[in-house]
């Protein structure tokens, strides 16, 4: 495991996912509000954790993002923010959110069509669409965490709250 990579019932993709240590690529994408968010917006300011699930609505990905509501109150802080990311459209986000009193940033990257997943080396071609990955994204706009998880598996909180903080505190 490579320092920096969360524990847990991770995959192993040594050609898949970004390097550690690098620069995020940036991106602008909008949420389920049609509100365009920028990555770089954050940067300077806050530690983004960036949550690559693959659909809207299914049973894994509807119970993290629950989780993660669940625990709001530890993930966004002055210094934190969580954006979730996947390639459905804006419209199919909105009604997730608001079914689901998702009321944190879901972002859509449905066109051009997995364009941020396929920068950040997780997007499944054959699916079209994000895999189950994670990464924590430092004040200082580097990659400083990672966990790549099966898309049967759900992402372990403690951990993406762990490293979050951490990311901020740096």
């Amino acid at each position: 495991m490579r320092p920096g990579v969360g524990q847990g019932e991770e995959v192993d993709r040594a050609a898949a996912g970004i390097e550690l240590g690098r620069p995020a690529p940036d991106f602008t994408l909008r949420d389920q509000f049609g509100q365009d968010v920028t990555l770089s917006s954050y940067r300077g300011t806050k530690a983004v954790a960036l949550v690559f699930y693959p659909y809207a609505f299914s049973g894994v990905c509807t119970g993290e993002l629950s989780a993660i509501r669940a625990r709001l109150d530890e993930l966004l802080t002055f210094d934190t923010e969580v954006l979730a990311l996947s390639c459905d459209p804006i419209y199919a986000l909105r009604h997730f959110s608001d079914t689901d009193g998702l009321n944190f940033p879901l972002l859509s990257d449905f066109w051009p069509h997995g364009e941020v997943a396929k920068a950040y080396g997780v997007f499944d071609d054959v699916d079209g669409c994000p895999e189950r990955s994670t990464y924590v994204v430092g004040r200082d706009g580097v990659l400083t965490w990672a966990v790549h998880s099966t898309k049967t598996a759900a992402r372990d909180v403690d951990s993406l709250v762990a490293a979050l903080h951490a990311a901020a505190d740096r």
